[in-house]
């Protein structure tokens, strides 16, 4: 009986936890711009670093990727103390997916969100700590070569299970999380593989677009 409030509790909370959108909260607060008014209209980092620029960029990264490993976090504390430790595996992957689901369908923000790349390696440093040196080689060689964010994000995904089941073997409760993980993030990506394939995805560039254009913060007008 225990359980039956556990496990939606955890769920909640991590759903919760993962839907601020930070992407949001950063352009409206700062540039007082909606970034999903503005380049992809994505809610992610990745449109954000397009938009604005390298350092709120990367802090919206790393406030993504924070969600993610506070789920985690959040839901293992939330699981019976009595668990095994395959048990608490599961519960870190309801918190791990409730945040990813957040973020990519934020009640906040119409139920719309971002693609969940940043949320879910926040999850995974927590969950499958050894696999992070792969995925973090094969996305920056990817992107670097590609100069594409969507083709480093979807290299990584595709990795991600066969390199948890040589790195966790027999920890079936991670390589069910990979493999659930990788497939949201390549669905959630499938337009961008479109774009990729007809040769259309755009380029990733450290140009403050939209920083340069407004003249922002000197020509921005005080309290506007």
């Amino acid at each position: 009986m225990d359980l039956l409030w556990r496990i939606p509790a955890a769920a909640l909370a991590a759903y919760i936890l993962g839907s601020i959108p930070f992407a949001v909260i950063v352009g409206k607060i700062f540039w007082g711009v909606d970034i999903r008014e503005h380049g992809s209209g994505n809610t992610g980092a990745t449109n954000v670093l397009r938009v604005f620029g390298p350092a709120p960029g990367f802090t919206v990264l790393a406030l993504d990727a924070a969600k993610g490993a506070a789920a985690v976090y959040l839901a293992a504390m939330i699981a019976p103390a009595a668990f095994t430790p395959e048990g608490h595996d599961w519960f870190r992957i309801i918190g791990a997916m409730g945040a990813i689901a957040g973020h990519s369908f934020s009640p906040f923000i119409g139920f719309r969100g971002g693609k969940g790349v940043a949320t879910a390696a926040g999850a995974i440093v927590v969950m499958a700590p050894r696999v992070v040196p792969v995925m973090i080689v094969v996305f920056l060689l990817v992107t670097a070569l590609g100069r594409m964010v969507s083709l480093g994000s979807l290299s990584m995904a595709a990795l991600f299970p066969p390199v948890t089941a040589l790195m966790y073997p027999g920890r079936y409760s991670l390589l069910a999380f990979s493999v659930i993980t990788a497939a949201l993030v390549i669905w959630r990506h499938r337009s961008n593989v479109g774009r990729i394939l007809r040769g259309e995805e755009a380029k990733i560039t450290f140009r403050r677009r939209l920083l340069d254009e407004t003249g922002w913060p000197k020509n921005r007008k005080k309290g506007s």
